[in-house]
């Protein structure tokens, strides 16, 4: 089977949104803390010291006229914010750059484009794939709404509540005939996840015992990505501890090889096996991106200036946990083989008339589950 052959992910999965564009970066946050206190000292704020906090940009500014985030209660109010007041909508956790999860307020008055149409369909049934091209594996999966950017987004459902498969119209039924039954739409993301090329091509096969081992392969790296359920943990004496304790603000991180030691300025985590400290995304070291996220020094008087005095104990919980599901990750390779056997390729998707996708396979789905505030309150018509 050669490259050419494998069908395309943008085939398999034909819906893709372009990531969410902040536009700004106080509305998201480590801790959901600060982001309620960045919403009251913006709400307490009048007239040009309000417009300057806001930091307006060209798609939004204190006067843009916006709707509810769809599909979520309590996820901002629809008024314009310059006079906007009350309490902070309820953060919500978001994943906002590769294996970093942090808060986000979700209200659509302070997000340049959030992509309505990916909140629509982001519930506890919702795994949304990422496009990382240039990492390894060249997808990330995610349980969360994710804003990182460059690569385009591929929810699994169309619909809320795991409906419609976001998967080419007769590809689950064409598979099924190849390997004695339909496979459900997660095992089929997990066989995605689990081969999945640099060039985001994704090969096929319908021999069932090599399909069984792709899905071991791909369930596993779902359950770390996604970090559903049971927590991951490495084995007893690779887990990392807190050896020395961390300082209140810690400004510098460094990484002992030959002692497999973290150090945040004095603090010490160890063991960090160097696959976790060396794992990158997009030539980015996910641990100090990471870390730097939460120490930057942000400039005074805006609001993202506002955040913990101290480092938090949960920060230190997330490190140990981000370790882990970097170390454990970096023992999978995402399946290779130089030729699989029974192979699903491109040319027998389109002589089974999976191929090519409809054009409306590649739009949202049309039809709403229910109505949608828009500006001032009124129902949106979609």
């Amino acid at each position: 089977m050669t490259h050419d052959d494998a069908p395309p992910l943008a085939d398999l999965m034909p819906w893709s949104v372009a990531p969410p564009r902040l536009g700004r970066g106080w509305p998201a946050a480590p801790d959901a803390a600060s982001l309620k206190a960045r919403w009251d000292a913006l709400v307490k704020a009048e007239g040009p010291d309000r417009e300057t906090l806001f930091e307006p940009t060209r798609s939004r500014t204190l006067r843009s006229a916006v709707g509810r985030l769809p599909g979520r209660t309590g996820s901002g109010g629809t008024e314009k914010l310059v006079r906007a007041s009350g309490p902070c909508p309820e953060p919500v956790r978001v994943l906002l750059a590769p294996y970093d999860e942090q808060w986000l307020i979700p209200d659509q008055r302070l997000i340049d484009a959030a992509r309505p149409e990916l909140w629509r369909v982001a519930d506890e049934r919702q795994v949304f794939v990422v496009e990382t091209p240039e990492a390894t594996p060249p997808l990330l999966v995610t349980s969360l709404l994710p804003l990182h950017r460059p690569g385009r987004i591929r929810p699994l459902f169309r619909r809320p509540g795991g409906r419609e498969p976001n998967l080419a119209p007769g590809l689950l039924e064409h598979l099924g005939t190849r390997l004695g039954s339909a496979p459900p739409p997660l095992d089929v993301l997990a066989w995605i996840t689990a081969t999945a090329r640099p060039d985001l091509t994704v090969p096929l096969t319908g021999d069932a015992d090599e399909w069984e081992r792709g899905l071991e392969l791909g369930h596993r790296l779902l359950w770390l990505m996604r970090r559903d359920g049971e927590r991951p943990k490495l084995p007893g004496g690779r887990r990392p501890y807190v050896r020395a304790p961390l300082p209140s603000r810690p400004v510098t991180l460094r990484y002992d090889r030959d002692e497999e030691a973290l150090f945040l300025d004095e603090g010490r985590i160890s063991p960090v096996p160097p696959e976790a400290w060396d794992f990158e995304v997009g030539g980015v070291r996910v641990l100090q991106q990471w870390f730097e996220t939460r120490v930057a020094v942000p400039e005074p008087g805006t609001l993202a200036a506002i955040r913990p005095a101290t480092w938090p104990q949960t920060w230190t919980s997330e490190l140990l946990e981000l370790i882990t599901v970097l170390a454990l990750l970096a023992e999978l390779r995402p399946l290779e083989e130089p030729e699989l056997p029974d192979p699903v390729t491109a040319t027998d998707l389109r002589e089974a008339g999976v191929l090519p996708v409809p054009n409306a396979a590649r739009r949202p789905a049309t039809v709403l589950e229910g109505p949608e505030e828009g500006p001032e309150g009124q129902l949106a018509l979609l």
